[in-house]
């Protein structure tokens, strides 16, 4: 079983829907990964990561695809890219990432409740 925390402590974590705005490899990195920039709406504005979903995802059926993230985790270098947000995934039984998003569109910036 995983750690309890309160739900004070979850609700310090801030994550929102965004939706892609641009995708690219990122060869440099160790572990097949992708650049994401993501769009979170007029509040937060436009945030990059990096993300290892290659196992489902290829840049180029990304873009206007909503997604759920961390938003308030401190910037995190990788590389040459800095990663400034962190996309939620799961993995699959292979060990693949599925990446969660919404059912139905939200709006960008939308706060999970």
């Amino acid at each position: 079983m995983a750690d309890e925390i309160g739900l004070d402590d979850f609700l310090k974590v801030d994550i929102r829907a965004g939706r892609v705005t641009r995708a690219e490899p990122f060869p440099e990195v160790r572990k097949p990964a992708l650049k994401l920039w993501v769009d979170f709406g007029a509040e937060i504005g436009e945030r990059k990561t990096s993300a290892q979903i290659t196992d489902h995802y290829a840049p180029e059926d990304l873009p206007g695809r909503q997604v759920i993230a961390v938003v308030n985790f401190p910037p995190r270098q990788i590389g040459s890219f800095m990663s400034e947000v962190l996309v939620l995934g799961l993995h699959d039984d292979a060990g693949g990432v599925v990446l969660l998003s919404p059912d139905r569109d939200v709006p960008d910036g939308a706060r999970l409740c």
